[in-house]
């Protein structure tokens, strides 16, 4: 079966977008049933919505903390929440143990 592309009205903001051949190849091999109502721009906008956060956001809050380097005892802030007992080391020591472990 060889598609066409069809001419399709969003159902938001009422501007006509292309529903292309390959598309719709997509849409037949996952086995969707109806084509798509939105335009992509208006889909982004739903899917923001919907989700509550912008579709490029991490679904977690990112925290910083302040700890101090097990290995140079410099202070410095890491992404998350340390373990007690576990190492922590700021960029310049964690970049260099990086570089070590992958020259072993």
């Amino acid at each position: 079966m060889e598609f066409q592309d069809k001419l399709l009205t969003c159902l938001d903001c009422g501007v006509d977008f292309v529903f292309t051949s390959g598309e719709q190849e997509f849409f037949r091999d996952k086995q969707f049933k109806n084509a798509p109502k939105r335009c992509k721009a208006c889909k982004m906008k739903r899917v923001s919505v919907l989700n509550g956060t912008p579709p490029s956001a991490p679904n977690f809050p990112r925290t910083e903390t302040r700890a101090v380097c097990s290995q140079c005892k410099k202070e410095t802030t890491v992404p998350f929440r340390p373990t007690q007992g576990r190492p922590v080391f700021c960029r310049e020591c964690f970049q260099d143990r990086r570089g070590e472990a992958a020259s072993a």
